[in-house]
């Protein structure tokens, strides 16, 4: 098998010119390779959505975490509701962290999203994932090279040396136009927040609407120099 420590073996290759752009191959491919050892990260964004959909297609009871912060949009949580009613059989894990936001205020003081919002997603991020991730080997994440000229490399099989994990992004090849191609094709649920001007959504206090069609994260963390939550950065 596959895993961070053994990285140099040899790895499968997959071709991006089908209808899913390979998606649908490197989810088999991981599925059956990792069996249970695997879990997939979604934000519930829209990117999320299809690939929750590809994945009941492939694995229907597979498990899926949501760093749920307690600053999320309305929007986001009534999107998990519908995701969990369309798809009854996904073991959907609403992950929080060890430290309240209350706990976090009496440590670091009120709104340490503004103060320093790199510390908050350590907290309330980066070390709820390093725990649910605890146990497997690889991990699934919705990256696409086109969001940001951070995720312009990403692979579909990648050596993560964040968690010490392989994460598998298999949507690197889809653009903004394809994603939404199938969700409206296969009449996906998705957050309503993606028709007003949200094409990232993250948490509430560092999420604003954006028009940049360049850059669909530049809403995120707006007058901060930080582009990423951390999850993504070596």
């Amino acid at each position: 098998m596959l895993t961070y420590d053994n990285w140099e073996q040899e790895k499968p290759s997959f071709s991006n010119h089908n209808e899913t752009k390979g998606a649908l191959d490197v989810l088999k491919w991981a599925y059956d390779h990792y069996k249970d050892d695997i879990v997939y990260a979604c934000s519930f964004g829209v990117e999320g959505i299809v690939l929750v959909d590809l994945i009941s297609k492939v694995k229907p009871d597979a498990e899926i975490i949501f760093l749920d912060t307690h600053l999320h949009f309305p929007e986001t949580y009534e999107t998990i509701e519908k995701v969990k009613e369309r798809y009854s059989s996904l073991h959907i894990i609403m992950k929080s962290p060890n430290i309240s936001l209350q706990e976090q205020a009496a440590l670091f003081g009120a709104e340490l999203w503004k103060t320093n919002p790199n510390k908050c997603c350590e907290l309330r991020k980066i070390i709820p994932l390093r725990e649910a991730l605890t146990g497997v080997s690889a991990w699934i994440s919705g990256l696409r090279r086109e969001q940001s000229p951070t995720r312009a490399k990403t692979e579909y099989i990648n050596q993560d040396h964040k968690f010490q994990l392989i994460k598998i992004c298999p949507l690197i090849y889809w653009t903004w136009q394809d994603v939404w191609r199938y969700v409206h094709q296969h009449n996906l649920p998705y957050n309503k927040l993606h028709d007003i001007g949200y094409p990232s959504i993250g948490c509430e206090p560092c999420t604003a609407p954006t028009y940049d069609l360049n850059n669909l994260r530049s809403g995120r963390w707006a007058g901060h120099v930080k582009t990423e939550c951390g999850l993504h950065e070596s």
